[in-house]
């Protein structure tokens, strides 16, 4: 199913399990989605299971937005003094459409004591009390976290909650993180329990220390110990003086604790000049996003410049990670959006992408780890192995005989759509967007998109991260046209940053076109490069649009 497809899906108001392998978008469609719905005016429940996926999403976790915190079952006392808080009642009660994002980290009992609360705040024993309810995640990524205190731990899907839903799954199709076919062939034999030898042979071959792309890649491990040790020896390494940023907070202590749980960026961050860095927050303006990676060139004591690996110069300045209640300021963490990211865990690394990573698998201690690990990094090219396991390369069975089943059934929503009719679909997309229009908003979403001119709206999605394909997808225009969108908001603003979109296609094949650029030269008089020389040099084994795509960057 394409990204276009799943969305005209959501927008007919029906109950949707979003999913797909790793870089399928999953992530791109719920923001247009919540775009959309925002353009309404519709009251969302943003969420996610985990405080580092909610912060991804500009939302809460489920956990924090229900009022259920880490409360395993539901006493008649517990339910009542839950539905009784007033940002559970505020939540809840004016919510039309609720969104939980990583929702195969979700305990399925936990899921049943939500959908309890929201019926009895709603006081509706609709399933989860009739609003439309949006699940999305990747039940191949990793699991739900078993405490020992907690009952037997199933996947979200074996929950009545989830199975009263009557769920069209949406199953993405496309590929936008990783345009390498070969690696594409390694991670979905991964994912299918299908490793064969030549797999593991070719696997073989990207196990080396180090890399020749200028920095060396981000170590992934499986435990904080070997993150934390690696990160301090490299630190160690460096000559000249340590500087130590303080995380300032303010507000209730257990709320501020919660905020630090969910927060990438350490209570106490240590840098030097020549620190490798990942930013941890998402910052458009300032040219960053979660998993930006760069080395500190200044450090003082409130200045800190950080250079990426485009060799863009930020200026880093403290970020905050606010919770608040009817425009109430309950607790606040400022600290700069920066750790050490000479090594990261694999469970932290779950929906970042990185251009090189060297992998150690070694101590891997759950199905599904070796997956999330080997399908963060783009191509073959950027992958480097420290160390693999037996339990490394292996997913879950039931998962795979689940995802089958997803697989199916979103055939078949696909094919509903497909022959629905534009007429039919229009019709049912207005009528839900009739019934979750906010007092406040009463136009249309088409009315709002429409002040946009059409420029805008790319440079919009291109803000929030979104590729040059999936733009296409989405909003139907051709991939030159999305090039012609590009080209002008670059001629308007040179320095705009579009080196997040490098991984539109190959290191190989950007290399050999951006050479070919240079050695052609541009045009007399100053008139650029062309593109017609490049393409005869070349012949037909890359089109106008590839040439034009590379031409960007010169």
């Amino acid at each position: 199913m394409t990204q276009k497809e799943a969305l005209d899906i959501l927008k007919t108001g029906r109950n949707v399990f979003l999913t797909g392998a790793a870089g399928s978008g999953k992530t791109f469609v719920l923001r247009e989605y919540i775009k959309y719905l925002q353009d309404l005016g519709a009251d969302i429940g943003i969420t996610a299971s985990t405080g580092i996926a909610a912060t991804h999403m500009e939302g809460t976790t489920i956990h924090s937005w229900s009022g259920i915190g880490i409360r395993d079952k539901l006493s008649k006392d517990d339910l009542a003094e839950i539905v009784a808080k007033k940002h559970v009642i505020k939540n809840v009660a004016k919510a039309s459409v609720l969104i939980i994002d990583e929702v195969s980290m979700l305990h399925h009992f936990r899921l049943d004591l939500i959908e309890k609360i929201i019926k009895k705040v709603k006081n509706s024993q609709e399933p989860f009390g009739g609003m439309q309810v949006v699940f999305c995640g990747d039940f191949f990524q990793l699991p739900p976290v078993h405490r020992a205190y907690e009952p037997e731990v199933f996947f979200a899907y074996h929950s009545p909650a989830w199975q009263n839903l009557n769920l069209k799954v949406c199953y993405l199709s496309e590929q936008h993180r990783q345009s390498d076919l070969e690696y594409l062939k390694i991670l979905n034999a991964v994912r299918q329990n299908s490793v064969s030898d030549e797999i593991l042979q070719i696997l073989q071959t990207r196990f080396c220390p180090t890399s020749d792309v200028g920095l060396e890649p981000t170590k992934l491990y499986s435990h904080n110990k070997n993150v934390d040790a690696e990160n301090e020896d490299e630190l160690a390494k460096i000559s000249g003086k340590a500087f130590e940023y303080e995380m300032q907070e303010k507000g209730r202590h257990n709320l501020v604790e919660t905020l630090k749980k969910s927060c990438l960026a350490p209570e106490n961050l240590r840098l030097k000049v020549g620190a490798k860095v990942m930013f941890v927050k998402n910052n458009f303006d300032k040219g960053f996003v979660n998993g930006t990676m760069g080395i500190v060139t200044k450090c003082g004591y409130e200045e800190i410049k950080v250079r990426t690996l485009s060799g863009k110069i930020i200026d880093a300045e403290r970020e905050s990670w606010v919770i608040e209640e009817d425009k109430k300021t309950l607790a606040k963490i400022i600290q700069f959006p920066l750790r050490l990211a000479w090594a990261i865990t694999i469970h932290k690394s779950q929906g970042m992408s990185m251009d090189n990573a060297l992998i150690d698998l070694s101590a891997s201690f759950e199905r599904g780890m070796g997956y999330v690990a080997l399908s963060r990094v783009r191509s073959l090219d950027g992958l480097f192995l420290k160390g693999l396991n037996d339990m490394a390369l292996q997913v879950n069975e039931e998962v795979l005989d689940f995802d089958n089943k997803f697989k199916k059934l979103s055939k078949t929503n696909c094919f509903h759509i497909q022959t629905m009719g534009e007429e039919k679909i229009n019709k049912m997309h207005e009528e839900f967007a009739n019934r979750v229009r906010g007092e406040k908003n009463s136009h249309s979403a088409k009315a709002t998109r429409d002040k946009l001119d059409t420029v805008s709206e790319t440079k919009r999605m291109l803000d929030g991260g979104a590729g040059i394909k999936e733009i296409s997808v989405v909003r139907d225009l051709k991939i030159g046209t999305i090039l012609d969108h590009i080209e002008q908001i670059k001629k308007k603003n040179p320095s705009y940053n579009i080196y997040n979109l490098q991984g539109s296609i190959t290191k190989n094949k950007f290399r050999e076109i951006w050479n070919a650029f240079h050695k052609i030269g541009m045009s007399e008089g100053g008139g650029g490069y062309a593109l017609t020389p490049v393409k005869e040099l070349l012949g037909p084994k890359y089109s106008y649009d590839d040439l034009r795509f590379v031409r960007l960057f010169l």
